[in-house]
């Protein structure tokens, strides 16, 4: 499945990225629409609005089918035909498609006979690893391998923060494999352009994270032939969803695991990232205050002993009787009790019979 994506590039960047080759052979870049819904985000979760690539001709008369328009929409298919007047209130799931179901479930059949592909871009894609032993679970930053020459031939794995941070110059965006509809709310207003990423069986090597993944579209004839639905129709299209080997992966730190966390703590690799000192709170900063002025003086040369020879400040760890020991500071609260009645003046103090 794929429940949570990073798509963080600057606009221009992106842009620039997602460069092709029209009908004739020219290059171009595709042009926005309503680029002011695009909000980059370390951590896209659904219901949020992300990039998709789609063809010109879905929004303009008689365009040519192989131009693409890139469109903020959400994450999340709305269908055509739902009639309440909040997509929210939909009752079941959209956010992924099933490969082997997409021709069953009239959400999504509907509008992939229409034509209606698109492209959803990302820098990459999360997904979960359940430990084995313990409920835990380990997150994994999943993207295509970049192939730029100061990069480590690791497969995607960098040795320092500064190598990782200038992969960015020239990242390649993950294409995934998508369904987009059109709502209008029943009572009139704004249209609303909702996506679905179409998911499979995982790749070998993903599938000791999970089952599945999003249908990615490896190359730029995989993404030109799914765009263009004038071209190519839908049978022919749906054999670019399967499976693709070239991918590679790193764990990541679980600040991703809450959505709003949106920092690139998100996805730098675990090994980068630098761990931040606690900070202590009010009452641990009493405690230790606390400690500071009734503990033993730091400068005793040494400590009191018992009759035992044993250090009294130690002797605390040491059993003193076969029973087990039992939880808590009954015997510091004792001895701080003791030393409070002695500091005590002698008028407070209590008269003994």
């Amino acid at each position: 499945m794929c429940g949570r994506t990073s798509c963080h590039l600057p606009r221009d960047v992106l842009t620039r990225a997602c460069a092709y080759r029209d009908r004739g052979g020219r290059q171009r870049l595709p042009e926005w629409r309503q680029p002011e819904k695009y909000h980059p985000s370390y951590n896209q979760s659904p219901q949020s609005c992300s990039p998709v690539l789609l063809s010109r001709l879905h929004l303009e008369k008689d365009a040519d089918s192989s131009e693409r328009i890139i469109a903020p929409m959400r994450w999340g298919l709305v269908p055509s035909w739902f009639k309440e007047g909040d997509p929210s209130k939909l009752p079941f799931s959209t956010t992924n498609c099933r490969s082997d179901t997409i021709l069953e479930k009239r959400s999504f059949k509907v509008p992939l006979g229409k034509g209606r592909r698109c492209v959803v871009l990302a820098d990459g894609f999360y997904e979960w690893q359940r430990c084995r032993v313990s409920s835990q679970r380990q997150p994994y930053f999943i993207y295509f391998p970049q192939t730029k020459a100061e990069q480590p031939s690791s497969g995607g794995v960098t040795d320092s923060a500064e190598d990782w941070e200038s992969i960015w110059d020239n990242w390649r965006p993950l294409t995934m494999a998508g369904i987009f509809d059109c709502w209008e709310p029943p009572e009139g207003g704004d249209l609303l352009y909702s996506y679905t990423i179409i998911t499979v069986d995982s790749c070998t090597s993903l599938h000791d994270i999970h089952h599945r993944m999003p249908a990615i579209l490896d190359g730029e004839e995989a993404v030109t032939r799914w765009l263009d639905f004038g071209d190519v129709p839908t049978q022919e299209a749906l054999k670019l969803i399967r499976p693709t080997e070239n991918i590679t992966f790193h764990p990541v730190s679980p600040v991703v695991n809450n959505s709003r966390n949106n920092t690139p703590e998100c996805l730098t690799p675990l090994h980068l990232v630098v761990k931040k000192e606690p900070k202590a709170s009010s009452s641990s900063q009493k405690m230790m205050q606390w400690l500071a002025t009734k503990s033993p003086k730091k400068d005793q040369e040494t400590p009191l002993t018992d009759e035992t020879n044993t250090p009294q400040w130690s002797s605390q760890f040491l059993p003193r009787s076969p029973l087990p020991a039992k939880r808590g500071g009954a015997g510091l609260l004792v001895q701080w009790l003791k030393q409070e009645e002695e500091e005590a003046p002698e008028a407070k103090r209590p008269h003994s019979q």
